[in-house]
């Protein structure tokens, strides 16, 4: 039985796709959670942690969304 690569990719059982739409948003739940902890607690490097996060995590997460290989890598975690 042959390996067909392009089929298992089009019907979404690859591992390596999952993951990688999961890895942005993980880094945007958690750069909130840090955000909302600065506010409360006033520890501004929390604050700080969160920000970039969550811009670190939507960067990741648009390039993931691409479809397309940036950098040599066809998925960011």
């Amino acid at each position: 039985m042959e390996y067909n690569r392009d089929a298992v990719q089009r019907s979404g059982c690859s591992a390596r796709q999952s993951r990688g739409s999961e890895g942005g948003s993980v880094m945007i739940i958690l750069g909130v959670i840090l955000l909302i902890l600065g506010f409360v607690f006033g520890i501004s490097i929390l604050w700080t942690i969160g920000i970039i996060l969550i811009v670190v995590g939507a960067v990741l997460t648009i390039l993931g969304a691409t479809g397309r290989a940036i950098g040599g890598r066809k998925t960011w975690y």
